[in-house]
């Protein structure tokens, strides 16, 4: 059993539809390059996917033997896409970096568990305006399988060399995070930023859901992040 008042000792992040506004660009890059490889996906199917790594993505909308025979280079031409097209358009939430100073000032280490890949980070990173506040990170290079699979939050505790799970607390946008992070043993406090509804959060098992950054910045003494 997960410990409620367990002290905290870190903060796991999600990144995309947590801290950048990138779901619906990470879903049109999906669509563009799914079309070029002769499969037309609907926007809407693809967004409800966003929050998966592409190893869990795929095979939502293509065969095995499909993603046997190009899935490697469909995720190359999304993340070319991506870069080309849409990502001068990704911006952070707002109130991004005050929440992380907030959680610095507050005692605790800060951990990026994303299913992004590591390069793409880096410049999400950037367009945050956090390098400077991250203790440390994880990506779905360092996953065996993305979420919601337990892979890369597990991989963030273990760089946290945090052994008992009730001492850190992920903040997610996605029912993919809940999942994941709950087969860690980790409590998740959800976002509606990234398009969800507080019904299907709370479904998935966030213990708490506020609107975005700015939101949990500015009720963090009543959240489930302020020191006991």
């Amino acid at each position: 059993m997960i410990r409620q008042h367990e002290s905290l000792k870190a903060v796991v992040f999600d990144v995309d539809g947590t801290l950048i506004d990138s779901v619906d660009v990470h879903a049109q890059a999906w669509v563009d390059a799914l079309a070029e490889f002769g499969h037309e996906v609907r926007f809407g199917d693809v967004r409800r996917q966003i929050g998966k790594g592409g190893d869990q993505l795929m095979p939502v909308f293509l065969s095995q033997a499909e993603i046997d025979r190009f899935g490697e280079k469909l995720e190359e031409r999304r993340g070319a896409l991506l870069k080309e097209r849409y990502l001068r358009r990704i911006k952070p939430f707002p109130g991004v970096r005050e929440l992380l100073q907030r959680v610095i000032a507050d005692g605790k280490a800060i951990a990026l568990a994303s299913s992004a890949k590591e390069d793409e980070l880096a410049q999400y990173k950037k367009i945050a305006n956090i390098v400077d506040l991250i203790d440390v990170e994880t990506s779905s290079d360092d996953a065996e399988k993305s979420k919601p699979h337990p892979d890369i939050f597990r991989a963030a505790l273990a760089r946290l060399e945090i052994v008992q799970p009730a001492q850190a607390l992920v903040i997610g946008d996605t029912p993919y995070d809940a999942e994941a992070a709950a087969k860690a043993g980790l409590r998740t406090v959800g976002l509606l930023c990234g398009g969800w509804s507080e019904d299907e959060l709370k479904g998935a098992g966030c213990v708490a859901v506020f609107r975005d950054p700015a939101d949990l910045l500015a009720r963090y003494p009543e959240s489930p992040l302020a020191s006991r």
